[in-house]
């Protein structure tokens, strides 16, 4: 489906370059580079040799359309996909001051006088993913989990009273060290203060409707997995608090910077939420090398309730995606097909269980 999508290009970005770095840096060339779905990303390279990072939060960039039973923008859904510069200025904010790794922010325009989005100008970091040390098996890329697990820590440390997205105007303001962790920090809510568990089973049940109505094999155990997820959801514990985390840390959203720390990218989701929904997308995304990651005294209840619920957002979602011109459609294929097994594992005795990290 051809959507009349509009890509920026070199003129777009002569003035915001500008703005960022003055007149004495020519910009010589604009790349956009593959992979996004929610947001334009750009590579701009000056006539310095140096070079940068653009952020373009327009609707013509954005591949996703809304959640089941939620208007676009309207932040309903924490576990919907966030995307807006609004939410980036927060999660950097909040994350630089707790000395989490980002790209450093050159320049935020939301003006829209150089260009009919909002966008940012930011660091552009040149060594790679970190999906690709671990796919190419770089030795360095031990150093670089234990840092990554060290961040982390660090963020799931960090707790809130209750799930919500960063406060912008907190955020800019905010510091956090060990000692602080504890604190609860300021929070942004839906106003009926649901919990993460309840959080999870409304998305989850949505999730495997809309799955139901495009797999076959979804929808002949429709009952039968509804069931699964009422009893999982049933069996967790009210608890008090919840941590930051990213919210899709795979690896590809992890770049190493030229000291070999983890850069992490993407963070528009970032939010307070359970530690537990954190740690099964990070043993999904990283397999065998989430040994180097895993967290202790995980609430093994969540964590078996989540996985399931994780299952159905990853047949659901690519499957929405593909609904629209997304240009990557096989992964996006794949992934639904992979998480339609792993979904369906679950009524089989013992199904979804096992330490995390482990073979369960």
């Amino acid at each position: 489906m051809n959507v009349g999508r509009r890509f920026a290009g070199r003129e777009d970005m002569a003035s915001i370059a500008r703005a960022a770095f003055g007149p004495d840096r020519r910009l010589a060339r604009v790349d956009r580079l593959r992979g996004g779905s929610k947001k334009g990303v750009y590579r701009l390279a000056f006539d310095d040799a140096s070079s940068a990072v653009s952020y373009v939060w327009d609707e013509s960039e954005n591949y996703w359309p809304a959640s089941p039973g939620e208007a676009p923008g309207d932040g309903a859904d924490l576990l919907a996909d966030a995307s807006g510069s609004d939410l980036f200025e927060a999660s950097q904010a909040r994350l630089s001051a707790l000395g989490v790794r980002t790209p450093r922010v050159y320049l935020l325009d939301r003006s829209r006088t150089a260009y009919p989005a909002d966008i940012a100008l930011v660091e552009d970091v040149r060594g790679g993913t970190l999906e690709k040390q671990l796919q190419r098996g770089r030795p360095a890329a031990g150093p670089i989990l234990e840092r990554l697990a060290a961040a982390l820590q660090v963020m799931h440390q960090y707790q809130a009273v209750r799930p919500g997205r960063l406060a912008a105007t907190a955020a800019t303001t905010t510091t956090a060290t060990a000692a602080t962790a504890a604190t609860a920090a300021t929070t942004t809510t839906t106003g009926q203060h649901r919990s993460c568990e309840q959080i999870v089973l409304d998305r989850a049940l949505a999730d495997l409707a809309d799955a139901a109505g495009r797999v076959g094999r979804v929808a002949a155990a429709h009952e039968q997995l509804e069931a699964a997820t009422r009893k999982l959801a049933a069996a967790v514990r009210p608890r008090a608090r919840c941590g930051l985390i990213h919210g899709e840390l795979g690896p590809e959203h992890v770049l190493i910077d030229d000291q070999g720390h983890p850069v992490l990218i993407d963070i528009e989701g970032a939010m307070f939420f359970d530690i537990e929904w954190e740690h099964v997308f990070l043993e999904l995304r990283f397999g065998h090398h989430y040994r180097q990651l895993r967290a202790e005294d995980l609430d093994e209840q969540r964590v078996r309730f989540y996985r399931l619920a994780m299952h159905l957002s990853l047949v659901a979602g690519p499957l929405r995606l593909l609904d629209g011109d997304f240009p990557d459609r096989e992964p996006m294929m794949k992934i639904a097909e992979l998480n339609t097994d792993r979904a369906l594992a679950f009524l089989s005795p013992g199904g979804g269980s096992g330490p995390l990290g482990g073979p369960g």
